[in-house]
């Protein structure tokens, strides 16, 4: 929401925003345009006639006073999707939804755009490298967007990728997530259903035909007025810890790997496709994209050993990360951590979904803190059913952060990756500075 405000602030309108609480880095941001409130929290007369439009959060609740009062003067109220969608009429949208990828393909497909000096807006969720913002609006011809399934709004409570209307579209892959708002399997499935309907007219849809719930859903839910497709994992190689790919006949090296990246690539490439950019050119700018921010982030390394970080939480996300480092170095020994932190991953219903997860990693460790479950008002988790969940032989689980220290301390990284799965910080841990040390030795 603070990327939206500088964005449309940069673009010439004025903006006044407000919230309980900011904190970093939208504070710092905020502040440096300008942007930041005087005061935090609500006033009621900060809302007048005289608004063009009200933006609402999908964080703001019913009982907002500032929100309560714009309904009153009868403002018109956008959700975030439905303001992206009002600002881009006249581009062509590209959006890519699904349960995993989103973020990094959305980022393939900015950093060929831009390596090509096509003139595009985008909303994505990670930082990436060349870009100063996640959110941007000008008036360029086309807008790309991550495209996720939470609801828009409190008043719009339909996922976000209902509500942009695609001309070019991407399925990454469905694996059930985000219970607390889907809580079956059925009805999130339903949501990618709704997805396909929405893509307009004589637009495409780009999806991933090796997931097979994805194939099937495709295939139920045909459409004779649009264009399919699919894609699978590229022809590549591997040597020396170093991945290359070949496209329509054009080989290059990448800096990213794994399956899971092979395949955003090639859904990347689709849609560059689409945009007018050929194999060539896509081939020589894909191979200096090095990564969104958090996803598989390189934090430290040497000789012997390889520090990164990853978001991945969903069961999905961490099977691919911990498969894709030990495809890329099967010599050396794999160190797994995945904090669990959003309600899915801590709820005791969901546990059996990660079964097999962290099969590929020699060591591994799930972490959660007991912080963290009362933040969210959830009921304890007992170690044994996160224990039975995973089936992992020898998975250590650990719900206290110094015992989780202590563990890290006592560990020797000679010849081995450490990977750092969560969508948290590990209870406040410095792993960033620890991960500086043990490669430092």
């Amino acid at each position: 929401m603070h990327q939206l405000a500088i964005a449309l602030q940069k673009k010439g309108y004025q903006i006044t925003g407000s919230d309980d609480e900011i904190f970093e880095p939208a504070r710092s941001n905020l502040e440096k345009e300008n942007l930041l409130p005087a005061t935090m929290g609500w006033d009621i007369k900060k809302i007048n006639a005289a608004l063009d439009a009200v933006i609402l959060g999908m964080h703001a609740k019913a009982d907002n006073p500032e929100l309560i009062k714009a309904n009153e003067l009868g403002l018109k109220i956008y959700s975030f999707p439905e303001y992206i969608y009002a600002e881009s009429l006249d581009k062509i949208r590209v959006a890519v939804g699904g349960s995993h990828g989103k973020t990094t393909t959305t980022s393939m497909i900015m950093h060929v755009l831009k390596k090509s000096g096509k003139a595009f807006d985008y909303l994505v969720g990670a930082k990436l490298d060349g870009f100063d913002q996640s959110v941007n609006i000008t008036d360029a011809p086309v807008i790309i967007c991550e495209a996720d399934e939470y609801p828009a709004s409190v008043l719009e409570k339909r996922p976000k990728f209902h509500f942009l209307f695609p001309q070019i579209a991407i399925i990454t892959g469905i694996a059930w997530d985000h219970i607390n708002v889907f809580p079956t399997f059925e009805i999130y499935l339903e949501q990618f259903k709704i997805f396909i309907q929405k893509i307009e007219p004589n637009g495409i849809l780009i999806y991933n035909e090796t997931d097979e719930t994805l194939n099937q859903l495709v295939k139920e839910n045909w459409r004779n007025d649009i264009r399919y497709q699919p894609y699978q994992i590229p022809v590549h190689s591997i040597k020396d810890g170093k991945t290359f790919v070949e496209i329509d006949g054009m080989k290059g090296a990448l800096k990213v790997f794994g399956d899971h990246n092979l395949l955003n690539i090639y859904a990347a490439y689709f849609a560059c496709k689409e945009l007018g950019i050929d194999s060539n050119e896509f081939v020589d700018a894909i191979g200096s994209f090095t990564g969104a921010a958090k996803r598989l982030e390189l934090l430290a390394s040497n000789n012997v050993t390889n520090v990164y970080r990853d978001f991945a939480h969903a069961p999905s996300k961490v099977k691919a990360t911990v498969e894709a480092l030990k495809q890329q170095f099967p010599e050396r020994k794999l160190f797994a951590v995945l904090e669990l932190h959003t309600f899915s991953s801590l709820n005791e219903q969901f546990m059996n979904e990660y079964s097999g997860t962290l099969e590929k990693a020699d060591e591994a460790v799930v972490f959660f803190s007991k912080h963290a479950l009362e933040l969210k008002r959830m009921p304890d988790l007992p170690k044994q059913k996160v224990t039975d969940g995973f089936n992992k032989k020898n998975l250590l689980v650990i719900n206290d952060k110094n015992e989780l220290w202590n563990w890290l301390q006592q560990q020797r990284f000679n010849n081995a990756n450490l990977v750092l799965m969560s969508s948290g910080n590990y209870d406040g841990l410095d792993m960033a500075a620890f991960a500086k040390n043990i490669t430092a030795e």
